[in-house]
């Protein structure tokens, strides 16, 4: 958190190990296990004679969930929001097509579930998960395994983003035909309808994010 925060800056070395290990509590070997882990993660690296030093921010494993969740808890909600919207709005649109041209009945089958548990839902909490599932299951039915794991690399960051966006008011009666149409889309096997509909919701949940959090998000 201190790291991904810029407590620790980039190329600066964290401190002394018997300082650590006095600052949280905990013994060496359990210190050097929780620096492992962050060397896999790529926040740091560790070299004898030199100690453990942050690396740039580039170099950052920033789809890892445990990286992404540090970045989520530590970033200003709209500029977090704004990032996660911009990527959603290169890689969606693109899912939602190649759902259109690949998806099976099954899979088709699957979203329509989904939709159909968004259009039950009678709050904004009954209605996070199939949103979710809705979501998630258009990426399965790419058939492109890349896809699908990256939308699951992204699942903590999407939940906290349906969390806020399905709390403007109305959000039910605006955000659902937005759906229904990607799922029409995808029905009728037209992959530019799909892909322009994804677009429209997306532009609608970067709306919602801005009303729920009094600040308009940038591209």
């Amino acid at each position: 958190m201190q790291i991904v925060s810029g407590r620790f800056l980039p190329d600066q070395k964290l401190p002394p190990e018997a300082s650590l290990c006095e600052d949280y509590a905990v013994s060496r070997p359990v210190l050097r296990e929780a620096t492992r882990v962050l060397v896999a993660k790529g926040l740091v690296y560790s070299r004898p004679r030199v100690g453990t030093v942050v690396k740039q921010r580039r170099e950052w494993h920033l789809l890892d969930p445990d990286v992404l969740n540090w970045v989520m808890q530590t970033t200003p909600q709209t500029e977090f929001f704004a990032l996660l919207t911009s990527v959603r709005a290169i890689i969606e649109p693109a899912a939602a097509a190649l759902a259109a041209q690949h998806a099976t009945a099954e899979d088709v089958a699957a979203i329509g579930e989904a939709y159909q548990r968004m259009e039950q839902a009678q709050t904004p909490d009954a209605l996070l998960q199939p949103d979710l599932d809705f979501h998630s299951r258009i990426f399965d039915a790419t058939h492109n395994d890349l896809l699908a794991h990256l939308c699951n690399m992204l699942a903590v960051a999407l939940r906290e983003a349906l969390r806020h966006s399905n709390q403007r008011p109305n959000s039910h009666e605006f955000a659902m035909p937005r759906h229904r149409a990607i799922l029409t889309a995808i029905e009728s096997r037209d992959p530019l309808a799909a892909h322009h509909a994804a677009l429209v919701q997306l532009d609608d949940a970067r709306h919602a994010l801005s009303v729920v959090l009094g600040q308009k998000l940038g591209l």
